[in-house]
């Protein structure tokens, strides 16, 4: 009878110590698993609360403002403002070369100066940009403003020539509001 309580009482000391265990496993990896989850569930709400109800606006809305904005155009970034300035629409006819039909060119401007002090120096200088790029324009062809290629190269000269005759008023764009070949 000694013998039999050995077994049972090993068997039930192995079992409870080997029972024990797996509870005390179990357990942990349930803690971890609950952790996981809030911490996901958290940041989670976090980050949907930010993206819903942030005070800056898209960058679309703020384009889609500056429209209809009167000439010259204010934009707070930071510490400081970039002012668009609209320049008047141009219209010129184009280099077509002997025995061609007559093309013409209208293009709608607006240029993004560096600072507000800056519109004051552009708006004096207006007659110098337009005479610039009228002598540019027009020895254009049709040919030289087709696909993407051309319009950045017409960009990038209208941009060296505004910049010339800008200084020193900072000029840190030339943006393309209409283009029209006719």
């Amino acid at each position: 009878m000694a013998d039999e309580e050995k077994t049972e009482g090993g068997e039930e000391g192995a079992s409870a110590d080997g029972a024990a265990p797996k509870k005390k496993l179990l357990s942990g990896k349930m803690l971890i698993i609950i952790g996981a989850a809030v911490v996901l569930l958290l940041g989670g709400g976090a980050g949907a609360y930010f993206f819903l109800f942030s005070s800056k606006k898209p960058a679309a809305e703020e384009h889609a403002e500056g429209e209809h904005m009167a000439t010259p155009e204010k934009k707070d970034e930071g510490p400081q403002k970039i002012v668009y300035y609209n320049m008047p629409d141009l219209l010129v006819n184009l280099n077509a070369g002997a025995g061609r039909r007559t093309s013409f060119l209208k293009l709608t401007l607006s240029v993004e100066l560096k600072s507000v002090d800056d519109a004051g120096i552009f708006e004096a200088n207006l007659p110098r940009i337009v005479d610039n790029f009228q002598i540019y324009l027009r020895e254009l062809r049709p040919e030289d403003l087709r696909g993407s290629s051309g319009f950045l190269k017409l960009r990038e000269e209208l941009m060296t020539r505004v910049q010339l005759a800008a200084a020193p008023a900072r000029v840190n764009d030339l943006l393309f509001k209409e283009m029209l070949v006719q």
